[in-house]
């Protein structure tokens, strides 16, 4: 057999073994094979612990809803792995809040002020893992510097120390990392009894079970409430569990780089674990980052204390008690059709996977990204709608501003390759389109054909080691900043393109044929003018009377002064400004009316904005 007939053998032999998985939520059995849709799986729990391979197809069924979060598998370079639709009706839908519209579920604690249910731990099991006996590890980056040693009994149980003596000056949370022991395969809730005491008192914060390698997904989050002291004494630590099972080591972790000071020393012994079962309540684990009630005719007001709730939807999620407290008038499950609250998780993480297809999806509720990952490479986006989307508390700057999450679609790090094309992105807390980084290279991404509305940025890049390749084309982006959480957000900034500050080495950035409206501070930001690395031209633009563009050293370009800046820099030279006329903007139909402005100008000699048909 030659060379060639053996390579072609080959690939048709890796194409036959290709499946299709179909996914039902209202008729599925997670028993079934999934292979038809006659016996489709039921839940997204399946679909995670049953990774899909190379060349395989996941596909959910119109008119579905799953709540929770899609932990997508990996293709290879001949046989990506795709995850889309079948059936007819509206787009299957991938839902990252928690319903709390039962009457039941609410209490009013103080007049006028409503705790969602608490729940209660039965059915506690000795754990079956030996982790008294394991030792702790420290990760630490960025200038932080910390010391660990694990010292045995005689009866071989570790104690952990860690000593700390430097700490970064960006104070990131993950700078000094503390790892334990492996704790896995636990259905509901680990509970840690441990003996435990700190040189300075102080309470141990941001831990959880997750795995030990990319893409460091979380298993369970813990909650302590105890103050560790100068003198031993009992803790307990409770893990409860946050996403669904996936392959790999999964282990106890801490990030302390955010609060610990130099000359701390901490000291943990593990004494017994075990599993418990949840009963009653709501499993508000993880931060709640938004409240849409009924389907977003109102949103909630995240506020950072009981005592901050002034007004009707102002609401504050408890860490320590995994509970929300909402200022309503009467029950509000009473008042309302329907209550979801958005949880602190990404809907779909493509975080390190490569050559992997998303089409025709709905991701909506979620408090962190729809999409989100670093290092990921070769990942199509198409047709998805994506919204109300963000809003959980990601970490607090050290002047006491909380920053929050989060993005429609978002391309950490070292992203290579990707394409986001024909979606629909609508009400976002912070950026609807983004690629961003720190010391990365992101190379080759391609954003075409969306249409963007009421996000705080349309697009936000920046980065600090290189550049190349970056293409946002013929996207339509409106009402900049006039979102849901633009008006409790601690900096305010609505911005079609928001560049922040760019010192990356930046070859072949265009942005052109877009259509922009609307914005409540300026069309575009730089924090750091970088226009020599960009090319931006043919599109449409109209802000009113804001700035076009917002450049260093608060340095505001009005559209009359746009002549005197293309003098120096050839930003926007075919552009055209004015109001342009949509087809049904109320329904949000965003394609230029026959008689608008921008039926003509585009570098194709085309209309502006998103012009290809979808699949609806």
């Amino acid at each position: 057999m030659t060379m060639k007939m053996t390579s072609l053998f080959l690939a048709l032999s890796v194409a036959a073994s290709a499946a299709t998985y179909y996914v039902d939520s209202i008729a599925g059995n997670d028993d079934a094979d999934g292979l038809s849709p006659q016996s489709a799986w039921k839940s997204l729990e399946k679909v995670n612990k049953n990774p899909a391979q190379p060349g395989d197809q996941v596909l959910f069924k119109r008119g579905s809803l799953w709540r929770g979060s899609l932990q997508p598998g990996t293709g290879d370079d001949e046989q990506p792995l795709r995850y889309a639709d079948y059936g007819d009706g509206p787009l299957p839908i991938i839902q990252g809040s928690i319903a709390a519209d039962a009457p039941a579920l609410w209490s009013e604690v103080q007049p006028g002020i409503w705790r969602t249910a608490l729940p209660h731990w039965a059915d506690e099991e000795p754990f079956p893992g030996d982790i008294q006996n394991a030792e702790w590890h420290r990760h630490q980056e960025a200038g932080a510097v910390a010391a660990t040693s694990n010292n045995r009994d005689e009866n071989g149980r570790v104690t952990a120390r860690i000593q700390v003596s430097e700490i970064s000056k960006e104070r990131q949370s993950y700078h000094i990392q503390w790892w334990g022991p492996v704790c896995d395969n636990f259905d509901s809730a680990l509970i840690l009894e441990l003996r435990a005491r700190s040189k300075r008192p102080l309470k141990l914060r941001n831990i959880q079970i997750m795995k030990d390698s990319l893409p460091w997904t979380g298993y369970a989050r813990g909650i302590c409430n105890t103050e560790l002291k100068d003198e031993w004494q009992n803790i307990t630590i409770l893990f409860i569990r946050t996403g669904a099972d996936f392959a790999g080591s999964k282990k106890i972790h801490l990030n302390l780089g955010d609060y610990v000071q130099p000359g701390d020393d901490i000291e943990l012994q593990i004494l017994s674990a075990k599993t418990a079962r949840r009963e009653g309540g709501l499993d508000l684990s993880v931060d709640v980052g938004n409240i849409i009630f009924n389907h977003g005719e109102v949103c909630g007001w995240k506020k950072w204390g009981v005592d901050k709730l002034d007004k009707v939807g102002d609401y504050f999620y408890s860490r320590d008690e995994a509970c929300v407290y909402l200022r309503h008038d009467g029950n509000p499950a009473t008042a309302n059709r329907s209550i979801e609250l958005a949880m602190a998780r990404h809907l779909i993480n493509h975080g390190s996977r490569k050559n992997v297809i998303f089409e025709n999806l709905a991701l909506r509720y979620g408090a962190c990204h729809g999409f989100g990952g670093g290092s990921s490479e070769r990942i199509t986006i198409r047709g998805c709608d994506i919204y109300y989307i963000g809003g959980a508390h990601q970490f607090t700057r050290p002047n006491g501003n909380p920053v929050r999450f989060g993005n429609g679609i978002e391309f950490w790090g070292d992203a290579k390759d990707n394409l986001v094309e024909n979606c629909r992105l609508w009400e976002i807390y912070d950026a609807a389109l983004t690629n961003q980084g720190r010391d990365d290279s992101e190379i080759n991404i391609t954003y075409r054909n969306n249409v963007i509305w009421n996000s705080e940025f349309s697009f936000e890049y920046w980065n600090r080691k290189l550049t190349e390749n970056i293409f946002f084309i013929n996207n339509t982006c409106v009402d900049a900043g006039y979102g849901w959480a633009h008006a409790q957000r601690p900096d305010p900034n609505g911005a079609h393109l928001m560049f922040y500050s760019n010192r990356a080495e930046t070859r072949n950035f265009v942005i052109k044929d877009n259509i922009f409206v609307q914005t409540t501070h300026a069309g575009m930001r730089m924090d750091i003018d970088w226009l020599d690395a960009i090319t931006m031209d043919h599109n449409l633009w109209y802000v009113g009377d804001k700035p076009l563009y917002r450049l260093a050293k608060n340095n505001r370009i009005m559209l009359e002064q746009l002549p005197e800046l293309q003098k120096q820099f050839p930003v926007d030279v075919h552009s055209q400004f004015g109001m342009p006329a949509f087809i049904d903007a109320a329904k949000r139909d965003y394609r230029l009316a026959p008689d608008s402005i921008g039926r003509s100008g585009a570098s194709d000699g085309g209309p502006f904005g998103a012009r290809a048909s979808r699949k609806e």
